[in-house]
This record gives structure tokens, sequence and C-alpha cells, in this order.
């Protein structure tokens, strides 16, 4: 068996039984959004990262270097976000051809720097190293939060309901829309989806909210697509879940996109990944409230898109008259399934 056909989560299982997975401290190992590490005192340490290959993550001449950096970035904030905690120091390894422009590399600190500005956390250290052909960008992100007050994928129970940010399908849209230029949709359109892609948004201010205030049971980012990322906290919770396909929140503007493009909108917000939404689980009596804590300014609303089921019957999707549409989870992203998600990537 080679890395491929055992794919990626199999491969992470697999790899980390030659490790110890327990250590003075280290409250949630791997497994979540990030590392959670007592380290004594009011707050506990978050640990995550994350990176971007060039011919997997993106293609040089599509995105400007300043706004991968920024991506770069957002990536793993989007986890602190999901522990319901906040960002504090950043590391950057990156590999680089030694033919790159260095004006290339400017650009792409320069996208860090106005992540780090307006997130509020600081450059820590990193490394520089030579790559014979693409770049790689790998980051290492240290947040906090409130000592035993981290949000974490484990605690979602049957009955409870499944809440999302925001709008999903967005990113794979604005990848779509890159993989063809040539696509008759709007302008205004165009560049909303493809800044989706290449500029998400972290979810922080609400991952703060959501955690300050108590009620949730369960959270994550949707990162490889949210049927793969509701596996996940199904997995960690040990229960099964129910999503409402005509609930899911979509775009006008991904409408739109997949109208022009003759794709499917559900497929989109269902499996296409990258959104960086946060999916959290809330007891019934909740999810008003918590509907109405991310109406405020400024923040991605929360809609209800299913409920936590006892477990043994997966993830499944219903249609408006409650048939079941699909189960499973097995078209999310998984770095080593044959489909990749840059499209026509050479």
């Amino acid at each position: 068996m080679n890395v491929g056909e055992a794919g990626e989560f199999r491969l992470i299982e697999r790899l980390c039984r030659s490790m110890p997975l327990a250590a003075p401290g280290l409250v949630v190992p791997v497994g979540d959004d990030a590392a959670v590490i007592r380290m004594g005192g009011e707050e506990d340490l978050l640990a995550t990262c994350d990176m971007l290959v060039e011919g997997v993550h993106f293609i040089r001449d599509r995105t400007s270097a300043r706004l991968l950096g920024r991506k770069a970035a957002a990536v793993n904030l989007s986890d602190v976000a999901a522990m319901g905690g906040w960002p504090a120091y950043l590391f950057v390894s990156l590999a680089v051809p030694g033919d790159l422009p260095v004006a290339w590399a400017d650009g792409l600190y320069q996208g860090l720097g106005e992540a780090a500005e307006r997130f509020g956390f600081a450059l820590a250290g990193g490394n520089v190293s030579r790559h014979p052909d693409r770049v790689v960008v790998d980051i290492f992100l240290l947040g906090k939060v409130e000592s035993g007050r981290a949000l974490l994928r484990s605690g979602a129970r049957p009955g409870d309901r499944i809440l999302v940010t925001g709008s999903l399908g967005d990113s794979a849209a604005g990848l779509a829309l890159l993989d063809h230029p040539s696509a008759t949709v709007p302008a205004g359109i165009r560049e909303r989806l493809v800044a989706a892609h290449q500029d998400p948004e972290p979810r922080i201010g609400e991952g703060r909210a959501i955690g300050a205030w108590g009620g949730v049971t369960a959270a994550l980012d949707v990162s490889d697509g949210l049927l793969a990322d509701l596996s996940h906290l199904c997995e960690s919770s040990g229960v099964s879940a129910r999503v409402h396909a005509d609930r899911v929140p979509v775009s006008p503007q991904s409408r739109e996109a997949a109208d022009a493009l003759g794709k499917d909108l559900l497929d989109w917000s269902l499996s296409g990944g990258e959104d960086y939404e946060l999916l959290f689980t809330v007891p019934p009596e909740q999810v008003e409230m918590a509907i109405r804590l991310l109406n405020g300014d400024g923040m991605a609303r929360a809609t209800e898109i299913g409920e936590i089921l006892e477990p043994g019957q997966g993830v499944l999707v219903l249609d408006e008259h409650g048939k079941t549409m699909r189960s499973g989870a097995s078209c999310g992203w998984d770095h080593f399934r044959p489909k990749l998600p840059m499209g026509d990537t050479p």
C-alpha cells in the first residue's frame, strides 16, 4: 500500500501510532483543529500548523504573493477561531526555488504582515530553504484561549442542532471561475467569488463570541468540505448527523456562477472545501440564542442546517421532502485523492 491508497486521514492515523500522544499539560493532542496545552494560569496555549504547496494548493501565476500570504495566515487563523481562541505568535518555514524574484517573497510577507496587523499576532521565527522547482509556505501558529474553555470536536450529543456561519461553496465557485476565465458572469460576482477562494476570511470574532458564550457543544472549521468536516466532528463525538440540503446557506453569487458554468451548486456547498466557516453544534433550546449572538455588525450569521443523531447512521443529506439524497463524506478534500482541487493544474 502506498500513501495515495491509504489516503490522508488513514496515513495520519498510522503515523501517529509511532509517536507518544500524551505529555504533561497536553490537554488535546492530535485530532482537533489545534492542540491545547495547559500552561498554568488563566490561559491555555493553542498550536496549529498548515502548509500551502505550489501546484497543489495554488498556482503562482493565478494569485499574487500578497494574497497568498494572507491566505497562508488565514487557514491557520481559522483553526484557532474554531477553538474559540485568538492568535498570538506565528512561525513561517519557506521553501522556494533559487530563481524566485525577491520581490515575490516581499509580497508574501506583506500579506502575512497585513494579517498580523489585523488579527493581532506577531512573527516569532521561521526558516528559509531552497526547493528545486516550487514554493512551499508552511505556517505554525500559536494562539491562546481561556483555560478550560477551548471549543472541541468531541462534545456533540444526539439531539443537538448543527449550525454553520456564512455561506458555503463560494471558494469552490471562485476556483471554478479561475479554471474557466471565459465564463460569462458579471465582473463583480467573479471578483467576490475569486476573493473567497484566494483571500478567505477567518472567523476569529465569531469563534470568540460562541466560545465566550459557552452554549456550544462541539465545533470545527469547514476546510475539507461540509460533509467531510461534519464527519470528523461525528467521529470525534461518537455520533451521526443529518443535514437538510435546502437549509445549507449559499450565496446568490455562487448560484449565478453555478448556472453559468453548468455546475452543481449543492456539490460546491457540501464538498467544495476551503470555505473556512465555523461548523458547530448546540442544544435545541440554544439555537435561537446562537443565531442572535452572531447577528451583530461585522459577524457572519449562523444558519441551522441539521441535527446530531445516535451513532451508527453516518452523515445523511436529506432533500426538501425528507428523503435521503446521499450519505458519507467520500467527496470531501483529501490530499491523496486523484482529483486535486486545483482543477486543471498541470
